[in-house]
């Protein structure tokens, strides 16, 4: 194993006595609890592909006036969030390699500042990544129901403070929490925060929805066609479903290993759990895959501009 350890700061409990470290590390050693390993090189490989998709985006909503609008530039900032994540990652994952077979030596103090550089810029586009979900899901809640006052609502100028404080505040925070880490307030805030972000994104998705389905309703009870009807309500279900299901799915493990590191730290079948924090982490990176798919690719001038960025036709 390499000395650096990526997210060193939220891998393992710092609130643990020596002693009850020793244990818990006992006890992640037994023949029921082995700590997973996942080889540098599928986070590299995985950093690379959500680098390229991502940088896609990017470059089509660059290139294509027609996407110049809020919606998109908080579709962009997503995926610059995501490409953050990618970087760190590739950035990672090519050190532990160097390290790992020998093409690199270094000190442990530099090590230890790698990490403390690392942990600050994955925790900043994590928080970023989390923050312009929330802002997006917003974003479709004043699109659907205050259409008519959109864009005098969310004005290119609004976008553009939102945006700033979203990637000021992640900065601050990130950095905060680096300094901060052994301090449980911390972690706490972030649980916190994701909790709110997975309440708002639930509440505004469903209300949309559910707009969604009484327009439904009274479009078929006038033309009588139940059918259509029905066929569209189970279509916004699964879209609702494939929404909520992927962003619990890859940022639920994450928060679930921070509860544990609060709250019970030295307990066999918590540390047991901290075990599988690699698994946690590539979930997080393959939700940076997902993203493009669910909030981009989705629009059909922004595919046609994709496939243009593809062919070089600029």
């Amino acid at each position: 194993m390499s000395t650096l350890t990526p997210l060193r700061l939220l891998r393992e409990p710092w609130n643990a006595s020596k002693g009850n470290q020793s244990n818990a590390t006992v006890g992640t050693s037994s023949a029921w609890c082995q700590r997973l390993d996942i080889p540098n090189e599928l986070f590299l490989m995985l950093g690379l592909v959500s680098l390229a998709e991502n940088l896609l985006v990017v470059a089509a909503i660059l290139k294509n006036r027609n996407l110049h609008s809020p919606t998109y530039y908080f579709i962009c900032c997503l995926a610059v969030s995501d490409m953050l994540v990618s970087i760190t990652n590739l950035a990672e994952s090519f050190f532990l390699l160097l390290l790992e077979h020998g093409v690199l030596e270094t000190r442990a103090s530099v090590v230890h500042h790698m990490d403390n550089v690392i942990d600050l810029l994955i925790c900043s586009s994590l928080v970023s990544s989390l923050s312009f979900l929330g802002v997006i899901a917003v974003d479709r809640y004043i699109t659907i129901f205050y259409a008519l006052r959109y864009h005098s609502i969310m004005t290119l100028q609004r976008a553009a403070v939102t945006m700033a404080s979203v990637w000021l505040a992640s900065i601050i925070s990130s950095t905060i929490f680096v300094t901060y880490y052994c301090d449980n307030t911390i972690l706490l805030f972030l649980i916190g925060f994701f909790l709110f972000i997975l309440a708002l994104m639930l509440v505004l998705y469903i209300h949309i929805f559910a707009l969604a389905r009484h327009h439904l309703r009274s479009i078929s009870s006038q033309q009588k066609e139940p059918t259509i009807y029905r066929s569209s309500s189970l279509k916004g279900v699964v879209t609702l479903t494939i929404l909520l299901g992927v962003f619990f799915i890859c940022w639920g493990p994450f928060f679930f290993h921070l509860i544990l590191v609060v709250t019970c730290p030295t307990n066999p079948f918590c540390t047991c759990f901290f075990g599988y924090f690699n698994l946690f982490h590539i979930l997080i990176i393959c939700n940076s895959l997902i993203d493009p798919l669910i909030y981009a690719f989705r629009s059909p001038e922004l595919r046609q501009t994709l496939r243009e960025v593809i062919l070089c036709s600029w």
